[in-house]
């Protein structure tokens, strides 16, 4: 398989986890704000709310538990933190600030229920 083909086969595979992770947290109560949302400094796959908190969610899918729940380094924390901070700085007016917000890692592993957690990581 070429470079491009495996990008766009782990795009795919990308796309659907995300898909079901949103369908999962809408069976949770949450509404989703954003999809893949993208700005200057980072990407956040969703943006969702729940009552007054704001979650920005990370999905990961792997074979394993185990390995998604890896995943998540050091740089891509803090590119996922810009871009949440980004996020909130752009509804200064809309009294979206006022509300608390966390960072959530949803976890896809085949044939098993999304694993969410939640504050799986601070600022």
């Amino acid at each position: 398989m070429t470079t491009s083909g495996a990008r766009k086969k782990n795009d795919q595979k990308g796309r659907r986890a995300e898909f079901w992770a949103g369908v999962f947290l809408r069976l949770k109560g949450y509404r989703i704000l954003e999809k893949r949302f993208k700005c200057p400094v980072g990407e956040i796959d969703l943006i969702a709310r729940k009552g007054d908190m704001i979650v920005f969610v990370e999905v990961k899918t792997r074979s394993t538990l185990t390995e998604a729940l890896e995943v998540i380094d050091f740089q891509q924390k803090q590119r996922i933190q810009a871009a949440a901070n980004w996020y909130l700085s752009s509804f200064v007016n809309k009294n979206i600030i006022n509300k608390s917000f966390r960072f959530d890692g949803v976890f896809i592993v085949p044939f098993r229920w999304p694993v969410h957690i939640k504050d799986a990581w601070r600022e």
